[in-house]
């Protein structure tokens, strides 16, 4: 299942055209305003530059029951003898991998060399090469500025996650905020992130990458962008939670200080395979390619923030060689809510992890179930983010300053205007009372995607849009969060229930200064962001104990855990919070 992607993107509907060209029966449209998607535009993923789409990584991520330019349909062949895989490879298919650790190929083939390979003695089994998903949320959004006049900047690195987890405690006992001498910080430990790539410039990870690879083009290049396109920002997210290091911050203020945030394991290496495309797929192929290696790379754990399918006995056979060969490997349990756990996470030499939020509470769209092992924190998690990207966003309405949050990618920038009601921002003549010459649009979530809400206000002269809540939810919580990554967009954020039951709604007609200034982190809620602080906290112990076996490892992590919900391990807990420090008082 996928709903984000670190950040995920909304489905663009009918796009927005020029207003200067369009005509309308009723309602007003502002001569001149450019708004949305133009004509043409799209936001398929590009080539880089220099790179043509051709060849055996052409076309990365084919859906179920597609196929690429040539006719061909991924699939996995498992042979019946190892010795039998090496001559596959030359023998007509379009293979892509030949893996070392199971007795299969991944390989693309026509309707007939499918037939054939179907009756080749020789063939055990024909897969079809599953897609799989990043697991985080599509309302992940930045921090507004005014959190941080009402509750203060944040004072450390040490965000509030680290401490859910015990995992400050171990590297800074004494609380000055310094990693102590000698203390666990994950030196000497490799942990390989599995995702999407990451930007390799952001200054939190100076000195943290050993090795990168990119599995869709086969290339070195981890970067999560293709043809200056970003994608999601879902792996820089996560490597963030997992590793940024102590002291050394990108661009984050008001809300953060000058050295950042700091990760669960601050010393930790970090192996980056980039497996998932611009828009968080990926096939299962390109994850065991990857497993591979980051064995070979000698990673200790692998952290997968993504999954969907289901297992079979060539994905269970992979798992298993991960484990036996000394690498423990960590899944997210999926956003699936009342679901099951996702695969790979329910695969049994694998680790799975849920989600809780600030109070320790399972997060309404964690997945669970018996499969389940651990949580962490994964609601409105504070991370890195592409430099530049994310946003911090600050609201004044006649003084006072409502707690807001910027939409994914909405642009930066200063809106100065008078606040107008336009509802659900379904129809061009939904701002009552709008002019020409500029105003803030406050709208309510309805059946009308972000996106096309976002475009229709801005056709009737609004220079920046307020989303609040969605009254029909319980709690009032909004799950609109992303713009379209290309196009022409207002600067748009959502505002809490509170917020809007207090102060907006009263304040219509009066003056509303919007303020978006572009940073290089970002908030994101999902299963995916609790998975690295189980890595992490992972990494942590082996530091302090490499003659540990990964089932020694994961044995400490689970018995050492904060239980939570009914007594024992439970479905929707697992055996509870991980904790590093009580897993580590639990070795000699």
């Amino acid at each position: 299942m996928r709903r984000w992607g670190l950040i995920g993107l909304l489905t663009i509907s009918a796009c927005a055209l020029d207003v200067s060209t369009s005509t309308q029966a009723q309602g007003q449209v502002c001569p001149g305003v450019i708004a949305g998607m133009r004509p043409g535009q799209t936001t398929q993923v590009l080539p880089r530059p220099g790179q043509a789409r051709q060849g055996l990584r052409s076309a990365p991520v084919i859906e179920p029951g597609q196929v690429d330019e040539d006719g061909r349909e991924p699939v996995l062949i498992r042979y019946r003898e190892r010795r039998h895989v090496s001559a596959a490879a030359v023998a007509g298919e379009k293979v892509n991998i030949v893996y070392r650790n199971i007795p299969a190929v991944a390989a693309r083939v026509s309707p007939e060399e499918r037939a054939r390979l179907a009756a080749d003695p020789r063939v055990d089994s024909i897969e079809t090469d599953q897609v799989w998903l990043s697991q985080a949320l599509p309302h992940a959004a930045a921090l507004g500025a005014a959190t941080a006049t009402a509750l203060g900047a944040w004072p450390s690195e040490q965000m509030e996650g680290l401490r859910m987890v015990q995992a400050s405690d171990v590297w800074d006992a004494d609380g000055d905020g310094q990693l102590d001498p000698g203390a666990p910080t994950g030196r000497g430990v490799r942990v390989c992130v599995i995702d999407s790539g990451l930007d390799v410039q952001h200054p939190e990870f100076r000195g943290a990458i050993v090795a990168s690879k990119d599995f869709l083009y086969g290339d070195d290049d981890p970067s999560d962008s293709e043809g200056g396109v970003w994608g999601e920002g879902h792996g820089t997210h996560v490597a963030g939670i997992l590793a940024a290091r102590h002291g050394q911050g990108g661009q984050g203020a008001p809300v953060l200080g000058p050295d950042g945030v700091v990760g669960v394991a601050p010393e930790a290496e970090l192996l980056i395979a980039r497996v998932l495309d611009t828009h968080g797929r990926t096939q299962m192929s390109y994850v065991f390619e990857a497993l591979e290696w980051c064995e070979q790379q000698g990673a200790r754990v692998a952290s997968l923030s993504l999954g969907g399918g289901s297992g079979t006995r060539l994905s269970e056979e992979a798992f298993k060689a991960a484990l036996d060969h000394g690498m423990l490997v960590v899944a997210a349990a999926g956003n699936q809510g009342g679901g099951p756990v996702l695969y790979p996470a329910a695969d049994p030499s694998v680790l799975a992890v849920g989600a809780v939020d600030s109070q320790a509470r399972r997060a309404s769209f964690s997945s669970g179930g018996p499969e389940l092992s651990l949580v962490a924190p994964g609601v409105d998690v504070l991370s890195t983010f592409p430099r530049g990207l994310g946003a911090f966003s600050e609201l004044e309405v006649e003084g006072m300053h409502p707690v807001s949050r910027s939409l994914m990618y909405a642009p930066a920038g200063d809106a100065v205007g008078q606040l107008v009601d336009c509802g659900e921002g379904d129809s061009l003549g939904s701002c009552l009372g709008s002019t020409c010459d500029g105003f803030i649009a406050y709208v309510r979530p309805g059946l009308v995607s972000v996106d096309d809400a976002t475009a229709t206000v801005m056709r009737q002269g609004a220079r920046a849009v307020v989303f609040g809540p969605d009254d029909s939810r319980a709690g009032g919580t909004v799950d609109i969060a992303a713009l379209p990554r290309e196009g022409h967009w207002a600067p748009a954020v959502t505002i809490s229930q509170a917020s809007s039951t207090v102060l907006l709604r009263r304040m219509v007609g009066h003056d509303v200064h919007l303020s978006l200034r572009p940073v290089d982190y970002a908030y994101s809620s999902g299963t995916s962001m609790a998975t690295p602080y189980v890595s992490g906290v992972a990494a942590l112990v082996w530091s302090a104990h490499p003659e540990l076996t990964p089932l020694q490892v994961r044995e400490a992590l689970e018995s050492s855990a904060r239980d939570l919900g009914p007594p024992g391990r439970d479905s929707g807990y697992g055996h509870g919070l991980v904790q590093a420090r009580a897993a580590l008082a639990r070795l000699p």
